[in-house]
């Protein structure tokens, strides 16, 4: 309790508890996977159940107690009323930004699930290796894993050989639906780290080639050693700040916007984030992700796709950007894709992924159609 009420003290909306988590249990190699896992689960806890806690007691106590409603929480939700979730598990200001329902306050409370995404033809083998790790739906998603172990994955023989990478089932689904084929083009515009440029390059079976932007340079570091890793070759890397002046002027069969966003659909899996995202944030952010959806459009060939992707649940971040991007660009015209987890329903251009259903990521897709060619941008003032 003691090492995970003084990375809670060190933590700050600058310094996130992630990541003051890393930084702490890196110099702890004392500590085993387990005890590791403990202090993470621990810290997590704590913000989960920051709105129960007294500010008045140390803070030793307050992680302790934090801890316990989380065990009586996974052991009986029912113990937890509603109307006492929506008032003390998130900020009021969500309620007027998002559709607040029980299903979803428990989702939050809920410790999130570790899925992994295996290389094709790797499931089963890494399923073997890893052992508390099992298929998902072999028949729908047969490389879809989810882990229930204490190892340190990132340590293991198959994480090294490239077999699987860590990837939330709702992010893998993103690029199931964006659905590249072999020997096209792709543009993931806002790549950061590459997981899903990863994803994208395994669909197209390392054929074609997908460009990979992103403003910040030392995430596109991280993605060449990433892909290194995972043995991915058909890619080109290029810096991007989201502006007018595009990194190429490849035109493509398909873009995919996977944009900067409040992460309101990750609070189980980062539970400070809800207490310090703000409402402006989700006002500030959503400009950018239209600006975003705008300038990169441009680089959609006729007859491409345009996805848009964002981890969020917020109105402004989904609907306004898509109602946004339907008004200022009238050659484009929403396209439905079929959600591979439900292939027996209608394919729909708008996919809500909410946390609740599979202990996953909250995620928004969209998608359209360039119908045809490329006009002037038309760019609202200051975007």
């Amino acid at each position: 309790m003691n090492l995970a009420a003084a990375i809670v003290r060190q933590s700050s909306r600058e310094q996130p508890a992630d990541r003051q988590l890393r930084w702490t249990l890196k110099d702890r190699p004392e500590l085993d996977p387990a005890e590791l896992r403990q202090v993470a689960r621990t810290v997590f806890a704590y913000y989960r159940w920051l709105g129960w806690l007294n500010a008045n007691v140390p803070l030793p106590r307050q992680v302790r107690e934090a801890a316990e409603h989380q065990e009586r929480f996974n052991k009986n939700p029912a113990l937890f009323p509603p109307k006492k979730l929506e008032q003390l598990a998130i900020p009021e200001w969500v309620r007027d930004h998002l559709e607040v329902t029980p299903a979803w306050l428990r989702s939050l409370q809920t410790e999130p699930r570790l899925w992994l995404r295996a290389r094709p033809g790797h499931a089963d083998n890494v399923c073997f290796r890893l052992v508390n790790c099992e298929p998902f739906n072999p028949k729908l998603l047969p490389d879809t894993l989810l882990f229930t172990g204490e190892q340190d994955l990132f340590k293991t023989p198959e994480f090294q050989a490239g077999e699987f990478e860590l990837q939330d089932l709702n992010s893998q689904l993103v690029g199931l639906i964006c659905n590249p084929a072999p020997g096209q083009k792709w543009w993931d515009a806002c790549a950061g780290e590459g997981g899903k440029l990863m994803h994208l390059s395994d669909l197209m079976k390392n054929q074609g080639l997908i460009w990979a932007s992103d403003r910040s340079v030392s995430r596109l570091e991280k993605l060449k050693q990433r892909a290194a890793r995972g043995r991915v070759y058909n890619y080109q890397v290029a810096a991007w700040d989201g502006g007018l002046k595009l990194p190429t002027r490849t035109h493509f069969d398909g873009v995919l916007i996977d944009a900067p966003c409040s992460g309101v659909g990750t609070w189980h899996r980062n539970p400070q984030a809800r207490w310090t995202t703000t409402p402006q944030d989700v006002q500030e952010l959503s400009a950018i992700q239209i600006r975003l959806l705008m300038h990169s459009a441009r680089a959609v060939k006729p007859g491409g796709r345009l996805v848009y992707a964002v981890c969020t649940l917020t109105r402004a971040e989904t609907n306004d950007v898509v109602a946004a991007f339907n008004r200022q660009m009238p050659e484009f015209r929403p396209l439905p894709l079929a959600n591979p987890l439900t292939p027996e329903k209608p394919p729909n251009s708008v996919h809500w992924l909410w946390p609740q259903k599979h202990g996953s990521n909250g995620m928004f897709i969209a998608s359209w159609t360039r119908t045809k060619p490329a006009a002037q941008p038309a760019v609202q003032p200051g975007l």
